[in-house]
Parts: structure tokens; sequence; C-alpha cells
């Protein structure tokens, strides 16, 4: 394939309002803003990423605002320099930029989903993907009741998804989970923690060992391995680290440390497609499970993260739900739908989706282009 020249980069700063509001217990999330990042080549062909920061920086230190000014101010320049021969150069260029991710990982992925194109290929079958079809998981976050809690899982169980995960903290916990399996005794079911206890509760942790959870995600804080070292020793549970992965490196150290024996890998939270394939390598090799975790995403990241979970490696069902989980309409066509709890994985070039440019027009907040 030639080299690929990049003539312009768009952004769209769109906001989508949620069906429902999302609760953590980090934060309570009405209205999604997100970054769709578009680029277009010598050919005038054209790929589309995301970046999936929030509005504030409660999840990672990267927020919309911060995000738009390194795209602008450094990435996008640095995309535009020189013609690419493979979409691995991009985050080449992206290196020598500290940490902020998810601006990384909106770039790369439009690079990505352009190469797939060029080449005539869906962007699952470009990185290697082998499912023509993908397990679909949902998460659930925090009700008002545990009762409101049973019925949304009712609600998700009877809709085909293939495992639950269930959003708790410390005082919404042990009961809900324990309510969840004594209603549900078969269903595969997760807690994520968002990093909300600490190693003196480990006590607590321990009682949930019977309830035959898949795993507990990020109970420990969200920089840290040492501590959830500690835990997994001292659970049978398995623990799955989330915001303490962002490479492959966190991957191996946390493994060998014994810190966990899962890993959730989204794409902007490890800066894009090339990180996430050198983990999902790393994981295969090592026969260590590997599931794509979802961040509220639009109908583009969560085209991306279809062609992520189809690869071989990724083992559990990730959290790559319908669009209308969460939107009363998405900002792409066709939008992804889950039947009898799979989705099926885009044979069409690239990400295998449009983007809906009227009802974008309807959600956009900002708009602006740079070329060389």
């Amino acid at each position: 394939m030639k080299a690929v020249s990049i003539r312009k980069v768009t952004l769209y700063q769109i906001r989508m309002p949620l069906r429902a509001p999302f609760v953590t217990s980090l934060a309570t999330v009405t209205d999604r803003e997100l970054i769709l990042a578009e680029v277009t080549d010598q050919d005038g062909m054209t790929g589309f990423g995301e970046c999936v920061a929030f509005d504030t920086p409660w999840y990672t230190e990267e927020t919309v605002k911060t995000a738009w000014h390194v795209m602008e101010d450094i990435l996008i320049p640095l995309l535009l320099e020189e013609s690419l021969a493979h979409p691995t150069e991009a985050a080449g260029r992206f290196a020598l930029v500290r940490r902020h991710f998810m601006a990384k990982a909106a770039l790369e992925g439009a690079v990505w989903d352009l190469f797939a194109k060029r080449a005539g290929v869906s962007l699952a079958r470009y990185v290697g993907g082998t499912r023509e079809r993908i397990a679909s998981g949902v998460a659930i976050g925090a009700q008002p009741t545990l009762e409101a809690m049973v019925e949304q899982v009712g609600r998700r169980v009877a809709e085909g998804y293939r495992r639950i995960k269930v959003k708790i903290k410390p005082g919404a916990d042990g009961e809900i989970l324990s309510a969840i399996r004594q209603a549900y005794p078969e269903v595969p079911l997760m807690a994520d923690a968002n990093s909300s206890y600490t190693l003196q509760d480990i006590e607590r942790l321990k009682e949930w060992d019977d309830l035959d959870l898949l795993m507990i995600e990020q109970p420990l804080a969200a920089d840290d391995i040492i501590d959830h070292a500690r835990l997994q020793q001292a659970i049978r549970t398995p623990v799955c680290l989330d915001e303490s992965i962002t490479s492959a490196e966190d991957v191996r150290k946390a493994v060998q440390l014994g810190s966990c024996r899962i890993i959730n890998v989204k794409l902007g939270r490890v800066g894009g497609w090339t990180e996430a394939l050198r983990i999902h390598e790393w994981c295969r090799e090592h026969g260590v499970d590997l599931w794509c975790g979802g961040m509220l995403e639009s109908g583009i990241a969560r085209a991306h993260n279809i062609a992520l979970a189809s690869l071989p490696g990724f083992t559990l069902p990730g959290d790559i739900s319908a669009s209308a989980r969460y939107w009363e309409k998405d900002v792409i066509h066709p939008e992804v739908v889950v039947e009898e709890g799979m989705i099926r994985v885009p044979t069409e070039p690239g990400i295998g989706v449009d983007l809906d440019w009227e009802y974008l027009e309807h959600v956009m907040v900002r708009k602006q282009s740079w070329t060389p």
C-alpha cells in the first residue's frame, strides 16, 4: 500500500443526552460530551475515531477541553507533518507526548479506520480479528434502591446480555450483589468498584467469595498495583484491573506481581490501537483473561470496540452493548444491535458504520478543521 498523507483533520465536539443517568461511585453522567475525529487523506478517503474523555476529570486526568487542546496544538500538527506507511507510525509520533491517552486514541483510531478502508477490508480483519460475532456484556450504574437494581439486572438478562456488570461502592455493595445472585443464580456477574475501597476492606471483600463473581474490577486505588497484589492473595474472586493499566508494561508488571487475574482494556485509556494490540498479544501469550471495557461511547468508538473484541485473545464478554442501551438515537447508522446477546462484527471496510450527518449537526457543539 502506498504511503498515506493526511491532508485534513476535523474535530467535532458533541453533546448527547443519555436515556437515563449513569451513576458510579465517582460521578453521575446525564449528558455525554465527546469529540469525534475525522482524518482525510490525499485521495479524499476518510477515517473516524473518538475521544472518550469526560467533561470533568473523574475517571482520568483528561477532559474534553484538555483533549481538544492537546489534539489541536500538539498531536494534529504531528499527524500532518509527513505521510504514513502504517497506522502504528501515528502512535510513534505521539510517543513524545506524555500520557493524554484519550486524545491520542481518537486520532490514532481515525488513522486505523482510514488504513483499513484503503485496504478494502473491515477494521476487525485488518487488525487480525477472527470472530464474526462477539458476546455482549452490559454495565448497570448505581440505582436508587435495591429493588431497582435487581429489576434492572432482570431487564438486561431478558434482553440476552451475556454478562452483567454492576457499579458498587461502600454502603451499596454486598447486599446488592447477594440479592442479584439470589434472583439470578446463573448469570455471569461482576462488580465494578471504581477504586472505592482500601486494604482495610479486605474482610468485606472476602465475604463475596461465595457469590461466584466473575471478577471485582478495580477495587483499590486507580494508580495502584501493589495493594491489589495483597488483595488478590487474600480473596478467591479474581481481581480485574482497569484504571491501573495504561500500557502493555503495566500489564506485565501487574500480572507478575499477582495484582490481578483479568485485564480490562479500553482503547481510550491505553492511547489507541497500537498499545491495545500489544496488550492483547501479551495476554494471549501468557494466558491472561482479557475483555474490552466501555466508556459511554457513541457508535464511532463502539464500532472500534467491536473490532477490538473480535481478536482471539478476548476471552470474556466486554462492555459493548446496543446503541439503544444508552441513546435515544446514536450518531451512526446502522446503529449497534444486540441479538440473543451477540453483536455482529461488521464486514464492510473500516469500522463498518457511517456518521449520521444530520443528527451530528443536531448534537454538535463545536467543529474545527486543520490542514498542513
